[in-house]
């Protein structure tokens, strides 16, 4: 008989997001459904499938069907990641510029400790192509499923079931703790990043015609120090004061900002 003390919360695992961006199988859209069913997993958030919904999905689902229903279809990844407060990409490949990387067990890990503050998000690309680099960028770690380097093509809702197993299992290990500070959510943190690149562009620092690197090094460097609310309101402040546009010209940049390259 199992020991119900080692079971996870579901409290904890109702706060753990699989995004799927760009799915073009229904077939592993319902794939995906079952494997997070399997795991205690029921959060699911779709960015613009090709084909969905779609009797291949409820077919594949194989008693999910309840996790498809409660499904959210959206438009944009920053639609899908707007109140979390941890966001984890999946990328088989590397980049140009390199990302915090981790393994499926430590993306777990880290995924179910944040997820005391509110959502914790792990993105899943598209099955031919992957995540794009904006949408790598709209996470603060990078995920890797370690795979045998001769063959390392992983099926969509397979990679699903290997992370959501990590889940279940991080989820039963980690004692819930009370959060350390206010979280920033995805939307607070697109919110800094386009008034902090209005301001240098405004002040001269930054060329926006010229592809560069610089937001995606100053979107690694903002992730990696993990700013509070408050800290992020000071950053915020710093930045409306220093605009050089003027008090008459400064407004919040609600919209994120472009990815250069």
């Amino acid at each position: 008989m199992a020991d119900s003390s080692h079971l996870p919360d579901p409290e904890r695992l109702a706060r753990l997001r699989i995004v799927l961006v760009g799915a073009q199988h229904p077939g592993n859209i319902g794939a995906a459904a079952r494997a997070m069913k399997v795991m205690g997993l029921s959060d699911l958030v779709l960015v613009a499938p090709e084909r969905y919904p779609d009797p291949e999905a409820n077919a594949r689902a194989s008693g999910a069907e309840d996790i498809l229903a409660a499904a959210r279809v959206v438009d944009t990844l920053e639609e899908a990641l707007a109140d979390t407060v941890m966001a984890i990409a999946t990328s088989a490949r590397t980049r140009r510029t390199e990302w915090p990387l981790v393994d499926a067990r430590e993306a777990a890990t880290r995924a179910v400790a944040e997820s005391a503050n509110g959502p914790a998000a792990i993105v899943f690309g598209r099955e031919r192509a992957g995540l794009n680099n904006t949408e790598l960028e709209r996470c603060r770690l990078h995920l890797q499923i370690p795979a045998n380097p001769d063959y390392s093509s992983l099926n969509l809702a397979a990679a699903v079931q290997v992370i959501a197993y990590e889940l279940r299992v991080a989820a039963g290990a980690t004692t819930a703790a009370a959060p350390a500070h206010e979280p920033v959510t995805g939307a607070d943190m697109e919110g800094l990043f386009g008034q902090l690149q209005g301001v240098l562009e405004a002040s001269g620092f930054l060329d926006p015609e010229e592809p560069m690197l610089l937001m995606a090094r100053l979107r690694r460097l903002f992730y990696r120090a993990a700013p509070d609310r408050i800290e992020t309101n000071i950053l915020r402040g710093a930045l409306r004061s220093l605009d050089p546009r003027g008090a008459t010209n400064r407004k919040p940049a609600d919209k994120p900002p472009r990815t250069q390259r």
